[in-house]
């Protein structure tokens, strides 16, 4: 490890965190090492990071003082936020806030910031296509850390601004195929015949960690990111080849959607809305060939799928 240089990862036992983690830790013979923060560094995910050679610490957003130590020396930040722990965006946006004052402070040389569009730029909030939600926004945890992004410019962070979109790894938890009647599975979601753009989560650690190797050329730049873009009754039939099995996709309309009455249907309803809504746009900012270009070995869904199909739940 010695004369590496240091890539504080937040939210290193999470998905995105947790994937550049991973990607560093496996690239041995890389230029980076892994301090990995984490609020309990006793957990079994944190303690497998040191087993892999991550330097774990604790830090906990919440608590700012805490931050400053954990970002102490290192070249990079990796800086993501988790609205669904609570889906408070005024508590995202003051985690954000904190982690952009203690980055600026440490002075790294090159951080990343995992953010999201600012969706009323295409829905505004007197749009009554969709409800407002909490008070102010369209899509909380889109639009909360879409305002964010200045806190990073407000405290002189050399930032990148890494635009994700849905992770297809959420087909095996919230957003996972239901059980149908006769055996089967039914993806339901009020996306129409509009395309859906997905990637692999893992591709956010790698696609992370070829900017941390490139540097400055990315500092100051948006980049928006995806694996492909797929109509879900394309994701089906796919999902219906791989499994051996039927998956058929129901689509619902987004105020079905928004009544399923599950913690957050109205958020997923919104997201699922302004995906199908701004598909052109949001579509459009995601070119997959320069995502390519940053990480060559980019999964489109076949691949994401062949290597996690056993992960579905059996017939």
């Amino acid at each position: 490890m010695t004369g590496k240089r240091t890539i504080t990862v937040f939210g290193a036992t999470g998905q995105q965190g947790g994937s550049l983690a991973r990607s560093i830790l496996e690239d041995r013979d890389g230029d980076f090492a892994v301090r990995a923060v984490t609020r309990r560094p006793d957990s079994e995910r944190a303690r497998e990071l040191e087993r892999l050679g991550a330097e774990v610490v604790r830090a906990d957003m919440d608590d700012e003082a805490s931050l400053g130590p954990a970002l102490e020396g290192a070249y990079g930040a990796f800086l993501v936020t988790d609205f669904w722990e609570d889906m408070d965006a005024a508590h995202e946006k003051r985690q954000a806030a904190s982690l952009a004052r203690a980055t600026g402070h440490a002075g790294v040389q090159h951080a990343i910031w995992s953010t999201l569009e600012d969706t009323r730029h295409c829905i505004p909030v007197d749009d009554d296509r969709m409800p407002t939600l909490q008070g102010q926004y369209k899509v909380p945890h889109f639009d909360a850390k879409a305002e964010a992004d200045q806190y990073f410019l407000d405290a002189g962070v050399p930032v990148t601004f890494l635009r994700t979109t849905f992770f297809w790894d959420n087909l095996l938890g919230s957003f996972a195929p239901g059980r149908t009647e006769d055996g089967g599975l039914e993806l339901v979601y009020p996306m129409g015949d509009k395309r859906l753009s997905g990637m692999a989560v893992d591709d956010v650690g790698r696609i992370a960690h070829a900017m941390f190797r490139t540097g400055a050329d990315f500092v100051a730049a948006t980049i928006s990111v995806a694996g492909e873009h797929l109509r879900v009754a394309d994701m089906a039939a796919a999902l219906t080849e791989s499994l051996g099995r039927p998956v058929r996709y129901r689509p619902l309309t987004p105020d079905a959607f928004r009544g399923l009455g599950f913690p957050g249907a109205d958020e997923a309803g919104n997201m699922f809305q302004f995906y199908a809504d701004c598909e052109a746009s949001f579509t459009g900012a995601r070119d997959l060939d320069a995502v390519r270009g940053i990480h060559p070995a980019l999964q489109d869904f076949a691949t994401w799928l062949a290597a996690h199909r056993d992960r579905f739940p059996p017939a």
